[in-house]
């Protein structure tokens, strides 16, 4: 659906805003760059679980357990970024999410048991931080350009799980499963010092990341679909980022290639990131988009059930697609359903609230199963029904608002400076 002309013109905080092109510039780096930071923390773990298995002494369930401790966190600890942004606004608090991000990942990597299980806890609030506010900065920094923002910083960060799958068994071979689990923090310092500038600008009085009712939207139907459909798509990328290289080690290929298969999923989303939601933005409704992002999903996990070590490239790819375009849907009906940063910032902590909360139970419970059942195959199958679940979830979300809806989405929010 085309645009009216006011809301082609140039907005405040949009790249068409008038600013100075260094200052453009900085801002799209600085977002970038933050955005390679929302995964790495977690895609790092699944490379490096049998050594830490080995090394400590975890069973499996416990093993799927450090991506639960962080996935939970995710989710509990999402509101906290609403009331950060009101405070502090919405650049400071993406600073302050990774600062928090090098801390966490550094503690992570210091010692045993505890240290390993608390940095994941601190790397886990960070990160739930960070996702909160991305749609809101994609909101009001390029409201003009929401497809194609939400498309980067998604293909951002699905860049930054890839390259943390293919990189930490090198690492870990050559310094320590420690040393790679604590090298992310490099990464979030890096981006903390470039998003630095934006972050502790001053501003003229522009509104910030306010505050929105939340009982407005829970009375608002779109948002527990769209909640549904942020969990369930969650629950079926968190499995297989735990568990993939696992099942690929127990079905004969060998440690380093099966990181690198891990890669490769999370390379293939970017091919859906950057392409889906530019086309999926311009259109009144997305559910042909999340029905096809399922299905392509559902593909996937059938061909790591049916023949993991026959072509796995190909399941990989596959499936890569179906989540690189089922993650990139989620966020980016986010930022179409709500009308304002505040607004979507509030939606986003609402729908990550929830669905990182359901999304925390796959990895625990495939491990568990895996350890009752010693085999892959009733634990796929839990996922493959997961997938179903997602699609009727995706069909909701999808749909065009109401009339109703859309008008209550029109109400003005309460906002607080960003200054």
């Amino acid at each position: 659906m085309t645009p009216p002309a006011a809301d082609r013109a140039p907005k405040p905080g949009s790249v068409l805003s008038g600013r100075p092109g260094a200052v453009r510039v900085l801002l799209v780096a600085g977002f970038v760059l933050a955005s390679l930071n929302l995964r790495p923390a977690l895609a790092g773990v699944s490379p490096l679980l049998s050594e830490i298995m080995g090394d400590l002494g975890l069973t499996p369930a416990a093993g799927g357990a450090i991506t639960t401790v962080m996935v939970v966190c995710l989710g509990l600890l999402a509101p906290v970024a609403p009331a950060m942004a009101t405070r502090v606004g919405l650049d400071r608090t993406l600073l302050i999410g990774l600062l928090i991000l090098a801390a966490g990942t550094l503690v992570r990597g210091a010692g045993g048991i505890v240290a390993l299980y608390a940095g994941s806890a601190v790397a886990g609030t960070a990160i739930a931080i960070m996702n909160v506010v991305m749609p809101g900065v994609v909101k009001q920094h390029f409201p003009d350009r929401i497809g194609l923002f939400t498309g980067i910083y998604v293909s951002g960060l699905v860049t930054g799980a890839a390259s943390a799958s293919a990189l930490m068994v090198p690492i870990e071979q050559r310094y320590g499963w420690r040393t790679a689990a604590a090298s992310v923090a490099l990464l979030a310092l890096a981006a903390a010092l470039l998003w630095a500038p934006q972050a502790l600008r001053r501003y003229a009085g522009r509104p910030g990341g306010g505050h929105r009712p939340y009982a407005m939207l829970l009375r608002r139907r779109v948002t527990w679909y769209v909640m549904l459909f942020m969990g369930l798509q969650s629950l079926t990328f968190y499995i297989m980022l735990a568990w993939l290289p696992t099942i690929f080690r127990d079905a004969g290929l060998p440690a380093d290639q099966a990181g690198y298969l891990l890669a490769l999923t999370n390379l293939s989303q970017i091919v859906a990131t950057l392409t889906v939601p530019l086309h999926a933005g311009r259109a009144r409704s997305q559910v042909p988009h999340t029905v096809t992002a399922t299905l392509v999903t559902v593909a996937g996990y059938l061909g790591v059930l049916l023949a993991p070590a026959t072509l796995p490239w190909l399941w990989m790819i596959i499936l890569g697609l179906g989540q690189g375009a089922s993650i990139a849907l989620a966020l980016l009906i986010i930022a179409l359903r709500a009308p304002d940063p505040a607004s979507v910032t509030a939606l986003s902590a609402v729908a990550q609230t929830s669905g990182y909360l359901l999304a925390a139970l796959g990895p625990f419970l495939i491990g568990l199963l895996h350890q009752l059942s010693g085999g892959w195959t009733l634990p796929l199958t839990v996922g493959v029904a997961a997938c179903a679940l997602q699609l009727v979830s995706g069909v909701l979300a999808g749909r065009s608002p109401s009339p109703s809806d859309e008008a209550r989405s029109r109400r003005p929010p309460i906002v607080a400076s960003d200054a």
